[in-house]
């Protein structure tokens, strides 16, 4: 599969899987979070709101993969 192709997939595959993530914080940051003083909620909504790249990491380092027989970017001394 092409680079192209999986780009494509991949980026769809993120935009579905964030609406069902945000669907998920939602109702655990409705839970009993709302009862945390003001440090602890602001902890675990930044926890929140920076876990949903955990899970898509493989699939972005998938994304990036290079095509068959593509060589990979050559960096060149300034």
């Amino acid at each position: 599969m092409r680079k192209r192709h999986r780009k494509l997939i991949g980026a769809v595959v993120m935009i579905v899987f964030v609406g069902f993530y945000a669907m998920l914080a939602m109702t655990l940051a409705q839970g009993r979070v709302t009862e945390l003083n003001t440090f602890w909620k602001t902890l675990w909504y930044c926890f929140l709101g920076l876990f949903w790249v955990v899970p898509l990491m493989p699939l972005i380092k998938w994304m990036e993969r290079p095509d068959p027989g593509e060589e990979p970017p050559q960096v060149v001394p300034k």
